[in-house]
């Protein structure tokens, strides 16, 4: 918590200054002697009084200008707010061994059920945009709020050759450049103006591999967080060998199956790794952060945990007006607390030795 006003904190000096007075004022009191012809008049007057009666009005009332002096200070709290402004590149590995059937039924299908699933969630929130690469890497569909054009385009993804994984996040920078001004394109020199934070914009790249083309993935990581856009990686997939099967629509006719090559054994069983030192390099380097998927559960929870990184920013709030609410219950609550207790009783007739008519 920070304050607007710090030195406002000060007024918090008056409560030991009341207590001082009110000690002051003890010392100085004369006793007046009265009078009276019955005692027991006087003690059925006076209000009863008991050690917690003596003790919550004043602490109540010490508590409460203690708020006011808070609250004087105009304390700011930091808060999540949801940033609906947000985009969001979302980047899919569409090499051939997206292929592979150690995720059922294998893991292009798998990845695009959980990207749909991602997207739908984000519905009426951040602008999402769709990034394919394998031997290379293109814009599918810019970043937009069009749920339903996102969900359709990944109906049409194909598998091809290659990894390029850093092409990938190039690709990604301009797309979000387009949108925002602030992230200079790739190529361009970013300024050398200092900011807090990171931009409204963030990457995610899902990969079962490594990058084998193209270039470099920790240079495209550089250049992310030259203009404060973090990187998020999925290394999708096990490590278990397993046969290649796409249906038409996913097959390209890249070839390269049952020839030892590529990442590929002589079986046809795709025997790639996840290069995933190279993906927590890249979440470091950005500021993001790495998630490990090796079903189409664990990868729908990967994307469903991302957009509370990128798209809640923490906002300062004042919050001044609920100390100085607070404070005016509780020395309200004091002051009501010590009328009640403290108010005179009215002696019944026949109980003071008073006579009855």
């Amino acid at each position: 918590m920070t304050f607007s006003w710090p030195w406002a904190l000060l007024s918090v000096l008056v409560i030991p200054l009341i207590y001082a007075i009110r000690w002051w004022a003890r010392r100085r009191r004369r006793r007046a002697a009265v009078r009276v012809t019955s005692i027991a008049l006087v003690r059925t007057a006076l209000p009863g009084r008991t050690r917690w009666t003596r003790v919550i009005p004043p602490a109540l009332l010490v508590a409460g200008l203690a708020l006011l002096a808070v609250g004087a200070a105009r304390p700011q709290a930091s808060v999540p707010v949801p940033q609906t402004s947000a985009t969001i590149l979302l980047a899919l590995d569409t090499s051939g061994s997206m292929c592979s059937t150690d995720v059922d039924p294998n893991r292009l299908t798998a990845a695009k059920k959980a990207a749909a699933e991602f997207i739908e969630s984000q519905r009426g929130g951040p602008r999402i945009g769709l990034v394919t690469f394998a031997g290379t890497a293109g814009l599918l569909v810019p970043p937009t709020d069009d749920t339903d054009a996102l969900i359709k385009a990944l109906d049409d993804l194909t598998t091809y050759r290659g990894t390029a994984i850093g092409q990938a996040m190039l690709t990604s920078i301009d797309a979000i450049s387009d949108l925002d001004p602030s992230v200079p394109p790739t190529g361009a020199t970013p300024t050398g103006e200092a900011r807090e934070g990171y931009a409204s914009a963030a990457i995610v790249v899902l990969t079962d591999g490594a990058n084998t083309q193209g270039v470099d993935p920790q240079t495209a990581a550089q250049e992310a967080a030259a203009r404060r856009l973090r990187v998020f990686t999925i290394g999708f997939g096990t490590t278990n060998p397993s046969p290649m099967v796409c249906d038409n629509s996913q097959f390209d006719g890249w070839g390269g199956w049952g020839r030892g090559r590529g990442g590929f054994d002589r079986g046809g069983r795709n025997i790639r790794l996840i290069d995933e030192p190279a993906l927590k390099r890249i979440a470091q380097t950005t500021g993001g952060s790495y998630h490990r998927a090796e079903n189409a559960d664990q990868l729908q929870n990967a994307l469903a945990s991302l957009p509370g990184s990128f798209t809640v920013v923490r906002q300062q709030v004042d919050v001044a007006a609920g100390f100085a609410a607070g404070g005016a219950v509780l020395i309200t609550a004091a002051l009501s607390l010590s009328l009640w207790w403290n108010r005179p009783r009215t002696p019944l007739r026949g109980a003071t030795g008073i006579p009855s008519r």
